[in-house]
C-alpha cells in the first residue's frame, strides 16, 4: 500500500513497525457540541483506513482521543450553568452516537485528557528537566526554537512564523513562537489540577502527545487528522514529542482535504454550519458516509443538498442490488450451472481492482466506482434469474468490498428496503389484476425513480437493477 505522507509531500510505500500490529492515532473531538460535517470527515476516512488495514489481515491498534477539558467545554459549562466534567461527558455520549450512525466503530482505545493527567505532568516535566521547556508565573512553555527542525510538518520557516499573524506576543513567554504546554488557573472557579507549577490544566497539544505515547508507543506508524491540524497542532506535537524522546514521532502523517458548504467555507455567522445530528434529520447515516468516501481522502469536498441527494441515489443503487441478489438466493434453485461458476470466478477481478484502488494511497471514490461495475456485472448475470449458490456467492462478494467502506451495514430485510419494494410490486400485480392501469403505471414510475425496472414474463415479473 502507498500512502501520501504529509512530512515527505510525496506517496511512500507502507511500511509498518511492528508487522503484528499497526499503530494508528487519529485526533479527536474537543466535546463541547455535537460534532459537525467537517470534523465527521476524517472520523469516516481513517476508520475506513482501519476497515481496510484491517480486511488485509493487520491487527490496528487505533486510537482516537477526547479533548475533554478546554477553553470551549468551561465557556459551555458557565452557559448552562453545569459543572465541565458534565458539558464533556453529555458530548462524550452524543458522540458515540452520531458516529454509530455513520458506522465509524468505536476505537482500540478512547482516552481522555482528564484521565491522564499525571501522566501529562510528568511529560511537561521531563521537557523542564531537558531545557526544551520554562515556567512562566505558573504557566509552562515549549522553546520552539530548542527544536532544530520546527516547521518540519507544515513547511514553514522559523522567520516567517515569527512574523506570521497567526503567532501572538504574550508578556510571559520568551519567544513569540513558544506554545503552552500548561496553562495556570486565572480564577478560583476555573478546572485546574495541582502541578508542581501550581494549579492549572494541560494546554491543547501536549496531550495528543502524551495519549498516543502512552498507549502506542514512543514512535507511531500513522498519525491523522483534518488538514487544519497540520499546523500549529501537529507541529507542536512533533517538536515536543520528539525533543522529550529523541524518537520520530510518527513515520507517516496523514491529513483529510476540508469541507466547503455550497462552495463557502462553514461558518456559523454565515448560517451555513450543520452538525451530523442536523444531517441525519434527512439523511441516513450511510449517505452521509458515502459522501464522505465519494472523493479522494486529500481533495476538497463541497456539501450541497444537490450532491447529498446524488449520494442517497448512489447508495440506493447499492442497496437495491443488494435487496435484488436477497431476494434471488430465496426465489433460486439449488442446482449451479457451470456457467453461472465460471460467472463467479469471473467477479474476482472486482475484488482485484477494489484492492488495487484501495492500496493507491486510500483512493476510496475508484473503490465505488469498482464496486458499481461489480453491480452492472452482477445484474447482466442475474437478469433472467439465477440459483441460490450464485445469489448468494454475489452477494457475498458485494457485502464484503461495500463492508470495506462502512457501507450496506444495514440489512435491507431489517430497514424496509426489500419489503417496500416487495409490496408495491404485490400492489401493482394487484392493480392489473383489478385493470387499475393508472394505478400500476404509478408504481412502475416510482420503482424506475429507485433505479428498478419491472419486466413482465410469463415466469412472473422480473426487478432489473
Amino acid at each position: 500500500m502507498k500512502i501520501y505522507n504529509t512530512l515527505t509531500r510525496q506517496k511512500e510505500l507502507f511500511v509498518p513497525i511492528d508487522e503484528n500490529e499497526i499503530k494508528i492515532y487519529v485526533c479527536g473531538p474537543t466535546v463541547y457540541n455535537f460534532f459537525h460535517i467537517g470534523n465527521a470527515r476524517p472520523f469516516v476516512v481513517f476508520d475506513t483506513l482501519r476497515r481496510y488495514l484491517e480486511y488485509r489481515g493487520n491487527t490496528v491498534n487505533f486510537v482516537q482521543n477526547f479533548t475533554d477539558v478546554d477553553d470551549k467545554i468551561i465557556n459551555k459549562a458557565k452557559e448552562e450553568g453545569i459543572p465541565a466534567g458534565e458539558v464533556s461527558e453529555k458530548y462524550i455520549r452524543e458522540y458515540y452516537q452520531d458516529a454509530a450512525a455513520l458506522n465509524v466503530r468505536k476505537a482500540t482505545n478512547h482516552p481522555k485528557v482528564t484521565e491522564n493527567m499525571d501522566e501529562i505532568i510528568d511529560f511537561v516535566q521531563a521537557l523542564v528537566e531537558k531545557g526544551a521547556a520554562y515556567v512562566s508565573d505558573g504557566d509552562v512553555y515549549f522553546r520552539a526554537r530548542s527544536f532544530d527542525n520546527y516547521g518540519k510538518l507544515s513547511r514553514q520557516n522559523i522567520e516567517e512564523l515569527e512574523s506570521g499573524a497567526r503567532v501572538g506576543v504574550e508578556e510571559r513567554k520568551e519567544d513569540p513562537l513558544d506554545f503552552a504546554l500548561w496553562k495556570a488557573r486565572k480564577s478560583e472557579d476555573e478546572i485546574a489540577w495541582s502541578s508542581p507549577w501550581g494549579m492549572g490544566r494541560p494546554g491543547w497539544h501536549i496531550e495528543c502527545s502524551v495519549m498516543s505515547t502512552k498507549f502506542l508507543g514512543e514512535t507511531i506508524d500513522i498519525h491523522a487528522g483534518g488538514q487544519d491540524l497540520a499546523f500549529p497542532h501537529h507541529e507542536n506535537e512533533i517538536a515536543q514529542t520528539e525533543a522529550k524522546t529523541g524518537k520520530p514521532f510518527a513515520n507517516y502523517w496523514m491529513h483529510n482535504g476540508y469541507i466547503t458548504i455550497d462552495n463557502e467555507k462553514m461558518s456559523k455567522s454565515k448560517g451555513n454550519f450543520f452538525t451530523v445530528r442536523d444531517i441525519l434529520d434527512r439523511y441516513e447515516g450511510e449517505v452521509i458516509r458515502y459522501f464522505l468516501l465519494s472523493g479522494h481522502y486529500r481533495s476538497p469536498i463541497n456539501f450541497s443538498e444537490e450532491l447529498m441527494e446524488q449520494s442517497k441515489n448512489a447508495l440506493m443503487r447499492m442497496q437495491n442490488a443488494k435487496a435484488n441478489l436477497l431476494h434471488l438466493r430465496e426465489k433460486g434453485g439449488e442446482t449451479v450451472s457451470e456457467e453461472e461458476t465460471q460467472n463467479l470466478s469471473n467477479l474476482d477481478v472486482y475484488r482485484q481492482r477494489f484492492i488495487e484502488a484501495m492500496e493507491d494511497d486510500l483512493n476510496t471514490a475508484d473503490g465505488i466506482s469498482v464496486i458499481f461495475e461489480l453491480i452492472k456485472e452482477i445484474n447482466t448475470k442475474v437478469r433472467s434469474g439465477c440459483s441460490k449458490p450464485f445469489a448468494d456467492g454475489c452477494l457475498s462478494i458485494l457485502s464484503e468490498l461495500a463492508g470495506v467502506l462502512g457501507l450496506l451495514q444495514e440489512d435491507q430485510t431489517e430497514n424496509g428496503v426489500d419489503e417496500t419494494i416487495n409490496a408495491l410490486v404485490e400492489e401493482r400485480q394487484l392493480a392489473r389484476q383489478n385493470k387499475d392501469f393508472r394505478r400500476a403505471d404509478e408504481i412502475r414510475d416510482l420503482l424506475k425513480q429507485k433505479g428498478i425496472t419491472l419486466e413482465d414474463t410469463p415466469q412472473g415479473v422480473k426487478l432489473l437493477y
